[in-house]
């Protein structure tokens, strides 16, 4: 009898131990993902041609603090004030939990803080009544969701605190290119897509399927990288030829 209960006690040991192990691990890869970083996939084109679609972002949680948001899965907890928070700069790139559905991530730069005024007219944007400027920069091509294309004017805005960045403008006098004065009350950012003529942005409010002022407390966190990409618009092409549609040049880059 002796001799089978040390034989089973091993076996148990190291099965409880691999168990431990494995749950060490998930945890320490749920904790990860909670407080340092999260990866998130680009389903649209709103913000190209900073970001395609395609795209495999990575979202630092830090740089904001910490809130229900930030959790790697959603669930439905009270509302709390932010640990640790702080406000995102002008330009910076952000993911957050879209106030109309809380379980879709989606991705903006932020244009306006607490207190500022924000106005587009004729499709140039003014931030306490200074304008972005803008310098043409060629023309690109902007997908939409099914891989097709279609020539955009491109240009470099640089916002009135210097941060620069591209930006697609696909008509001349778009739907949003003027819109009325907004004043971003506390605790909201103004945020908008780099494909100004195709983004629902802080420009178009909730209500009709677009962000409206932003809540802070549905932020994410920051877009720093792009981890990974591949061209969707291949996916019509015969299955072997799928590896070419990987856009190695955007591995590893930063997002800007």
């Amino acid at each position: 009898m002796s001799v089978e209960r040390e034989s089973v006690a091993p076996k148990a040991y190291g099965w409880g131990a691999q168990i431990l192990q494995f749950a060490a691990a998930l945890l320490i890869v749920f904790l990860a993902k909670g407080a340092i970083a999260e990866p998130f996939y680009v389903p649209s084109g709103s913000m190209e041609p900073t970001l395609l679609i395609g795209d495999a972002l990575l979202a630092s949680k830090y740089p904001y603090g910490y809130g229900t948001a930030s959790l790697p899965i959603q669930i439905n907890l009270p509302e709390t004030s932010r640990m640790f928070g702080a406000t995102p700069k002008r330009g910076d790139v952000v993911v957050f939990r879209w106030p109309g559905d809380r379980s879709q991530a989606w991705v903006k730069r932020v244009v306006g803080l607490p207190g500022d005024r924000i106005q587009m007219r004729q499709g140039q944007l003014f931030i306490n009544d200074r304008a972005a400027s803008l310098k043409p920069d060629g023309i690109g091509e902007a997908e939409d969701d099914n891989g097709g294309s279609e020539p955009a004017y491109r240009y470099i805005e640089t916002l009135p605190n210097g941060v620069a960045h591209a930006i697609f403008k696909l008509h001349d006098n778009g739907r949003l290119d003027n819109t009325p004065e907004v004043t971003v009350p506390p605790d909201r950012l103004f945020v908008m897509g780099d494909n100004r003529d195709n983004s629902a942005d802080s420009r178009v409010p909730l209500r009709e399927g677009g962000v409206g002022l932003l809540p802070m407390d549905n932020l994410v966190g920051r877009a720093d990288a792009v981890v990974g990409s591949w061209d969707l618009g291949i996916r019509g092409q015969p299955v072997w030829t799928w590896l070419s549609g990987f856009r190695v040049a955007r591995f590893f880059t930063a997002v800007h």
